[in-house]
């Protein structure tokens, strides 16, 4: 039987973000891909990895993807046999956050999602990937599909995440967390700061990529995830 593999989502984003990965690793893993429409609460999203998973699995999250499988491990970390987190976070909702993130969703209500694929996809990608045309359509094709009550409702989920500095610290299973260097929305050091905060975890920085480092750089994504599957988990199952 295949491991499972769970790849979560971000805002905005649903498995074509995981696409390239997700088709690669299916041939020896379990791959399923989660996006969290009509959900807008962490607690809710992490219900909805946990309900039909198997007793262990491995995780990784991208982005919001990644907050939620923190909940997921702050809840079930018995369950989770590998972590790897992704262009993520792990601090509360910060001061004005809500103000500024409540702009944009203005914007989708009144205008239609496809008002702000532009304004928020483009900053999501290195500034050299701005002119690549298909990954632009892509990413704008993406948003396209989602809608201003998902939108809201995701951000919702958001602006409510706890903090998860004290899950960083308990977690004892293989973990990776990964992150483009150039990535200006979440950047570098603070995945720096989680890697520090996690025991033994393994840090891969994607030259020339940004937030959306699974469709930027998905060659350099795929072999850090394999490497991330190929860690041994004996010493962290015995602690």
């Amino acid at each position: 039987m295949k491991k499972v593999v769970y790849l979560l989502c971000g805002l905005l984003c649903d498995s074509v973000v995981w696409e390239a990965q997700a088709h690669a690793l299916g041939a020896d893993y379990d791959v399923r891909v989660i996006s969290f429409e009509g959900l807008d609460s962490m607690q809710a999203m992490a219900d909805k990895v946990l309900v039909d998973a198997p007793a262990r699995f491995a995780l990784a999250g991208h982005s919001m993807g990644g907050r939620v499988a923190l909940e997921v491990y702050r809840r079930a970390p018995q369950r989770i046999e590998r972590l790897a987190l992704l262009d993520t976070g792990y601090e509360p909702a910060a001061p004005g956050e809500a103000e500024k993130r409540a702009v944009l969703v203005d914007q989708a209500q009144k205008e239609g999602i496809a008002s702000i694929a532009a304004s928020w996809g483009l900053p999501m990608l290195a500034p050299a990937n701005r002119d690549d045309p298909a990954l632009v359509q892509a990413v704008v094709d993406m948003v396209g599909r989602m809608s201003a009550p998902i939108y809201a409702g995701k951000t919702r989920a958001l602006l409510g995440r706890p903090d998860a500095t004290d899950v960083l610290k308990r977690i004892a299973c293989p973990t990776m967390i990964i992150c483009g260097e150039e990535d200006g929305w979440s950047p570098p050091e603070r995945h720096e700061q989680m890697a520090a905060l996690v025991p033994g975890a393994q840090l891969r920085l994607i030259d020339g990529a940004g937030h959306m480092v699974m469709m930027e750089a998905p060659g350099a994504v795929l072999q850090a995830l394999q490497e991330w599957l190929a860690l041994p988990t004996t010493t962290y199952e015995e602690t």
